[in-house]
């Protein structure tokens, strides 16, 4: 493949994987603020499983590799429920 067909290509790839990368994130960091804030709601419970959907969407979408996916959410889960209720 010629060099400037792949370099658009790895363009196209990079903006599809930033857009993940930033949905993820800004879901990770609603339940990392929630955590900090230290209470449990049902606003609380529902921003974790946005938190944890999102990384499954970045796993499926080859963003993030499975393994990163289940540390993040295994280490979220548990600092949410050390959270008094």
């Amino acid at each position: 493949m010629p060099a400037a067909k792949t370099l658009r290509a790895q363009n196209r790839k990079a903006d599809r994987n930033r857009s993940t990368r930033s949905f993820t994130r800004s879901r990770v960091r609603t339940i990392s603020e929630v955590i900090a804030d230290g209470s449990k709601t049902d606003e609380s419970d529902t921003a974790l499983k946005n938190a944890i959907s999102a990384l499954d969407q970045a796993v499926s979408k080859g963003v993030m590799h499975r393994n990163t996916a289940a540390r993040k959410k295994s280490r979220l889960t548990k600092q949410y429920n050390k959270l008094s209720s």
